[in-house]
This record gives C-alpha cells, structure tokens and sequence, in this order.
C-alpha cells in the first residue's frame, strides 16, 4: 500500500484533502502527496519543463514563490505530486476560483498536469486527475474546467471531461502570436 508521506517535511496544503482510497491504489513505491519546497531538487520542474518552458529558477525564486503560495494564495493553490523513489515523476495543480456568481461559488482549474516520460502510460495522468477533483469536491468546488491541446481531449474524455468551449489566449512580452500558436500546437 503507497502512503502520502515519505519524510515529515509539511506540503503545501493538508495531507487530509487526498484520497485516502486514491493514495492506497497507487503503484507500488508510488507516493501521492501536496507539492513541498525541498521538491525543487527532486525533479518537480522536469516534470512542468514537458509541458510548459521552465526558464531558469533559482531555488531562491522558488522558494519565494512556494512561500508566497503556501501564505498569500493559501486557499487557492492545490499542487499534488507523485513521488516514485525520492523523485517527482507527476504532477497536477488545482487553483480555486472564488466567483460571485452560482451564490459565490467556488470552481476548480486544473492545470499543468504531467507524467515523465518514462512513467506514462501508466495511468497516473487519470490518477492525478482524480486527486484534484477529490480536492475540488471535498473544498466545495461546483465544477473543474481545463484546457488542453487538441491531441489530448480524447484522455481528457475518458476520465470524465467534457468539451465546454474553446481556450482563447493573449500573451504579453517578447514572444510574439506565431510563436504563441507554435508553442500551444507544438
């Protein structure tokens, strides 16, 4: 049976919010657990880099970025990881969305999930899902919305998802509309 802690370091939320059933059907030596600061050494951000240009993050900046999430964005910001001996091999976030409208609802945004290379076809992608949507009910959230590239609705609808719309975007910065719409195509 997988367990949600390997060391005592505390995560970024509440270990309670998992899936206890979840965390017990995880491959052997998996962990599921909340994202922790010492996790920039353990591989979080090569996971992110398959989905999303990383750059480059000190782990000052990460650190001030973590505490800024488990302080300020408390309440808003749900990372779960997969650890499999001692390195992150998958990751989800959830963000929760306070809304004035459905009586001040609350609605989840899953995004930035992603499985290493080597770990994929595993089913771990659906089993991150699942933990955030576990996380998503068990705070109130009325629904969970995600974007995805074309080539990824067919996952995304066996494991529940509808298509609801389409994602529109605007950068800001250096990169230019061509290279935004290479990037999400790519």
């Amino acid at each position: 049976m997988a367990s949600t802690s390997a060391i005592s370091e505390d995560g970024l939320f509440r270990d309670s919010l998992l899936s206890s059933t979840l965390t017990a059907s995880l491959p052997p030596s998996c962990i599921l657990r909340p994202l922790r600061k010492s996790d920039y050494a353990s591989g979080f951000l090569d996971c992110i880099q398959l989905i999303s240009d990383v750059g480059s993050i000190t782990e000052k900046a990460w650190n001030e970025r973590y505490d800024w999430m488990a302080t300020k964005g408390e309440g808003t910001y749900y990372v779960v990881v997969i650890e499999y001996q001692g390195r992150v091999i998958g990751t989800g976030r959830l963000i929760v969305e306070r809304k004035f409208g459905r009586s001040l609802g609350l609605a989840g945004l899953i995004k930035d999930v992603a499985i290493a290379t080597d770990h994929q076809g595993k089913d771990l992608g659906r089993m991150i899902l699942e933990a955030l949507r576990h996380i998503a009910v068990e705070l109130g959230c009325y629904k969970c919305i995600l974007n995805c590239k074309p080539q990824n609705v067919g996952f995304y609808t066996k494991c529940g998802y509808e298509n609801s719309g389409f994602e529109m975007a605007l950068y800001f910065g250096e990169r230019t509309a061509a290279e935004s719409a290479n990037k999400q195509n790519s």
